[in-house]
């Protein structure tokens, strides 16, 4: 995400570091937060290979997950960001994210997912991102459809059934000139 931090009301989102790992792990290792992983629970060693994996992402794609830091207290909240994703044969963007569970309920999955997006398609001019997500998963979905996905399609992904959910630079655009 060119690697330069930016903030939101109550958020700073900035590259993952080294230093996040004892928070990262203890976020992935959380089975209720990992519950619609396809990896499942990471211990520290998974969790250092996922940071070594975003890390390259930033250098080689310009892209990868971000830390959410609470702007107030800065505690370590989670992670959001842009990943490559192999959907049914197909490279593609998508957007994830994972909060700490104590950050749940708050509107800060929304309010960080809505920051990336408007970061992909405004400053890195992407056209296309989509967001792969389990049906029963409904507080993903619930985020996807507030930061403006709708239609999605139906499609195996890692041995489970997920929606595809996909959202144009041309849409973001109608989309907040309709609301701004």
């Amino acid at each position: 995400m060119s690697g330069r931090a930016f903030e939101t009301e109550r958020l700073i989102i900035r590259r993952l570091a080294k230093e996040d790992l004892a928070d990262l792990t203890a976020l992935l290792s959380d089975p209720e937060v990992m519950r619609f992983s396809v990896r499942g629970v990471c211990d520290r060693r998974a969790t250092r290979r996922f940071l070594d994996w975003s890390q390259d992402c930033h250098a080689l794609r310009g892209f990868g997950p971000m830390a959410l830091i609470d702007r107030g207290s800065g505690a370590f909240v989670g992670f959001c960001g842009l990943v490559p994703e192999e959907v049914a044969g197909v490279e593609e963007i998508g957007i994830g994210y994972r909060l700490a569970r104590q950050f749940w309920h708050r509107g800060l999955a929304t309010e960080a997912a809505r920051a990336v997006m408007a970061h992909a398609f405004d400053v890195q001019r992407l056209e296309e991102v989509v967001s792969v997500i389990e049906p029963a998963h409904r507080a993903s979905i619930r985020v996807a459809e507030k930061i403006g996905f709708q239609a999605f399609v139906t499609c195996h992904f890692h041995g489970r059934d997920v929606r595809v959910y996909r959202l144009s630079r041309a849409q973001w655009r109608e989309m907040a000139s309709s609301v701004g």
